[in-house]
């Protein structure tokens, strides 16, 4: 079925069910963490900025926080500089730093913003350097310029969420000598998202969430407390890349976030679906003490 197949009663019924969500979420803060391989589709990266503008045109206030592997590491390949990983994050030199706060800070966080604009939203690019949002000084002499947080100061955001644009945050941390930092999305969107006290946090992924079986689609875990997820992590459950993933999700409960979703950024609408529907799309992780019927 498409969209020209759908009657008008067919659309206002679509939209009558999806309002107790919207109320739900009304004046409330979502964190988006939009990166890896979720980015390198143009269709799929379009339909996401549109899921985003009309989250916020429904008055959801969104914070959409980005990586920008893939095109650090295609710039880098340009420059003639190999990308190597230790424990999954990028080892980068002060060259290497130069290029991916250009990266980051500039093609990808502008193009965000610019699909964001044209599709009616309203935008505004900033980095974590940007009124020293992100304080970072370096994670581990091995992996050079790449960033721990020390703090983060979201009164930019929360300046520009009240004044009505959709703040699209790069991952570029400093400290107070000048350096710049590389830092992993992941934790950035979960210390945004907890010193925010948003609503919840989307974590888009290349997979449908957690399973319990890596193999098995089906055996996808459709939410899960903080408790639970630390007897999977005992049980090798999660494992390889979703650790980190997972432990950030963790971080971001337990800093005060509601609920965090890990879904499938490669399925069309992934965020409405979850967002404003019963289906759901991927993963909920909760705390121990999470009532879903709270602020219905």
């Amino acid at each position: 079925m498409t969209l020209k197949d759908i009657t008008n009663a067919q659309r206002a019924e679509v939209l009558t069910q999806a309002l107790p969500y919207i109320k739900k979420y009304y004046n409330k803060i979502v964190v988006v963490k939009y990166g890896g391989n979720a980015m390198t589709d143009e269709s799929l990266k379009a339909q996401v900025m549109e899921d985003i503008v009309l989250l916020s045109l429904v008055g959801v206030k969104v914070v959409l926080v980005h990586g920008g592997g893939p095109d650090i590491t295609e710039m880098l390949q340009k420059v003639g500089k190999e990308s190597r990983f230790v424990d999954g994050l990028r080892v980068t030199d002060k060259e290497s730093m130069d290029i991916v706060q250009m990266v980051l800070a500039g093609k990808v966080n502008k193009t965000l913003v610019n699909y964001l604009e044209v599709r009616g939203g309203k935008a505004m690019g900033i980095s974590g350097m940007d009124g020293h949002m992100i304080d970072a000084s370096m994670k581990d002499d091995r992996l050079g310029y790449v960033g721990k947080i020390n703090a983060v100061n979201v009164e930019p955001i929360v300046d520009l969420l009240q004044s009505g644009y959709i703040p699209v945050v790069s991952t570029v941390g400093c400290d107070w000598a000048g350096n710049a930092f590389n830092i992993n999305a992941d934790t950035v969107a979960a210390q945004i998202a907890g010193a925010l006290k948003a609503e919840c946090l989307i974590a888009m992924t290349d997979i449908a969430g957690i399973l319990r079986d890596k193999n098995d689609i089906n055996t996808l875990i459709p939410s899960l407390t903080v408790s639970q997820a630390a007897q999977l992590f005992k049980e090798g459950v999660i494992e390889g890349g979703m650790v980190p993933k997972v432990d950030c999700c963790v971080d971001a409960v337990l800093r005060g976030v509601k609920k965090v979703f890990i879904m499938d950024g490669r399925i069309p609408h992934s965020i409405l679906v979850e967002m404003l529907t019963d289906e759901g799309a991927g993963t909920m992780v909760t705390g121990d003490d999470y009532d879903e019927n709270e602020g219905a």
